[in-house]
């Protein structure tokens, strides 16, 4: 049951007792009042009743007096007096309307018929005097009858006090009586009263003061801590309390602002200190590989909520490669081509869910496309690759602007490695023939001679020359003489594994390092290279060139030459090749 319902039932059981013991109070007087009313009855009663036997009495000695001597001023005297008596007669007549029991009535009646006999006598009397018939006038006042009823009177009057005077004593008691328990029951309602105020004060004091006092305190106390989680009381009563309960929630909710702001200033922070670092790093990253795991490593960090993918523009197939995911980002894997990107053809950030209406691209599955965000990389206005992102984000906004940042940090670092490998390329490739040059020969070969000797292998070495080749120039040109070397080296990297390396290693010579490759090996190699350059037509300009052919010197690491001169004794074999007649294969002597 709610306070407020307690207190309205005990304010409503206070006014109950509050009105029953002013009822009471009420009642109380009111028996003080009967109490006094029959005490003036009963002052009436006897007041009337002894003036009236005053009267009686005096008239007889008027009516005596007139009797005995019968002057006109006596007689006029009694019939005054005479008027006087009837008067109270008829006062004492209206006094037993007012509460005068049956009884009461009837003595009061039988007195004032015995006064009215009295007067009647009298009466005779004075009109036996003014006949002169004065003895009959003695005779009737001063008779024993009469005498015997002007007693009679006087004891029916003195009855009627003594009646009047028991029923007032009774009638003062029993209000007397029931006054003092109307009281009694006023005081008992008013102790009542005042002790469920007391007690309804005491309730209220607790429930609505000192609980949400000590509730209050407590959740200050958290506030002051910086302890937002805690859930302010929501107080509906209007008073100083729940001004001070609202207040603080007020408080709550600014801190609870505040906290936020600080914590996403923090994660600011964080992802900014972040990136910074990203960067960096890609900074000092030198191939594709090291960049794309880079990019695996903070992509996380730096988005923690939204799975992506990192796409890299394929030039070959003109299709856009996956290169990297994190975090299960949805859809799948598979390439696809540019123009279904509108990031990539608008030049810019797209997200369909940032906007009221907009288009989603088609390389996402329809379900999943509209909340899709792809951050094209733009390098020299051109691009060169894409992030896409999974916006589950429901409660704030995606930080574009950190995936723009993150998307500009890796075209740079993308741009920049493409043109690290376009300049390494140029300064270790040979751009006719697409083999390496010797710009790193010496390296390459420690290497490998270097892992072979951790493995207990061995290293081979082909040194080709093309047989003829200046003829071959000077009957041709020189435009048939770079289709040869290309053709030439083609074949000769047709035949090769991924460990083993091809260089043009001057003019018209090759040299091919064989890792993990043993003599006979080797051999079975270079005699698959002299055949299929012998058996492959020369064209250049619809015209054959050749026959076309070449000679190679084989050399082994370390049954032939040791480590500094294993190029040497290739090179050696190869001479004695040209020496025999060239478009033969020739091995090196073994060293002693």
């Amino acid at each position: 049951m709610r306070i407020a319902t307690i207190t309205n039932f005990a304010y409503i059981a206070t006014v109950v007792l509050t009105l029953s013991s002013g009822v009471a109070l009420f009642m109380a007087s009111n028996a003080d009042r009967a109490e006094r009313a029959a005490v003036k009855q009963s002052r009436d009663f006897d007041t009337a009743t002894e003036q009236l036997e005053k009267e009686a009495f005096s008239l007889t000695d008027r009516a005596r007096l007139a009797v005995v001597n019968p002057q006109p001023e006596n007689i006029q005297a009694w019939k005054a007096e005479l008027a006087q008596d009837r008067r109270l007669e008829k006062h004492l007549n209206a006094l037993k309307d007012i509460g005068a029991s049956a009884e009461e009535l009837m003595l009061l009646r039988d007195g004032l018929t015995a006064l009215d006999t009295l007067e009647d006598e009298q009466q005779a009397a004075i009109t036996a005097i003014e006949q002169g018939r004065h003895d009959e006038a003695i005779r009737l006042l001063f008779s024993a009858d009469y005498e015997g009823q002007l007693s009679q009177a006087e004891y029916r009057f003195a009855h009627f006090e003594s009646l009047i005077n028991q029923r007032t004593d009774a009638t003062v008691a029993e209000a007397t009586h029931f006054s003092q328990r109307l009281r009694t029951l006023s005081e008992i309602m008013v102790a009542l009263t005042a002790l469920l105020f007391l007690f309804v004060l005491g309730f209220i004091i607790k429930h609505r003061i000192l609980r949400p006092v000590v509730t209050l305190s407590d959740v200050v106390n958290r506030l002051a801590s910086q302890d937002y989680a805690v859930e302010t009381p929501l107080l509906a009563q209007v008073d100083e309390i729940g001004d001070m309960a609202q207040a603080i929630h007020i408080f709550r909710e600014n801190g609870m602002v505040r906290q936020r702001l600080e914590q996403e200033r923090d994660a600011d922070w964080i992802t900014r200190n972040l990136l910074a670092r990203m960067t960096q790093r890609l900074q000092g990253c030198e191939s594709h590989r090291s960049i794309i795991k880079v990019v695996k490593v903070f992509a996380p960090k730096v988005m923690p909520e939204m799975g992506g993918r990192l796409y890299i523009l394929d030039p070959q197939s003109n299709s856009m490669k996956c290169m990297a995911s994190w975090l299960s980002p949805a859809g799948d894997d598979a390439p696809f081509m540019p123009e279904s990107c509108w990031a990539l053809k608008r030049g810019q950030l797209h997200s369909p869910s940032r906007d009221t209406v907009d288009i989603p691209c088609e390389h996402y599955p329809a379900q999943i496309a509209a909340k899709a965000i792809c951050v094209p990389l733009i390098a020299q206005n051109k691009p060169i690759g894409l992030l896409t992102f999974d916006n589950h984000i429901s409660n704030k906004k995606p930080p574009y602007i950190y995936l723009e940042l993150m998307a500009e940090t890796l075209s740079l670092a993308l741009a920049n490695q493409k043109l690290r490998d376009t300049l390494t390329e140029k300064a270790m490739y040979d751009p006719l023939t697409g083999l390496r040059n010797r710009h790193n020969l010496d390296d390459i070969l420690r290497t490998l001679i270097e892992n072979a000797e951790t493995k207990k292998s061995c290293v081979s070495c082909l040194m080709i020359d093309i047989d003829y080749f200046k003829r071959l120039n000077d009957t041709w040109g020189h435009g048939a003489g770079d289709k040869v070397l290309r053709e030439t080296a083609r074949i000769i990297s047709e035949q090769l594994d991924e460990n083993s390396v091809a260089f043009r290693y001057g003019g018209e010579e090759f040299l091919i390092l064989l890792p993990d490759f043993e003599e006979l090996q080797a051999k079975h190699v270079a005699e698959k290279i002299l055949h299929n350059i012998t058996a492959h037509r020369m064209l250049y300009e619809l015209h054959e060139v050749g026959p076309v052919s070449v000679s190679i010197g084989l050399a082994t690491w370390p049954t032939h030459a040791r480590e500094s001169n294993l190029v040497r004794a290739a090179d050696l074999a190869l001479y004695l090749a040209k020496e025999r007649g060239r478009s033969q294969i020739v091995v090196a002597k073994k060293v002693s």
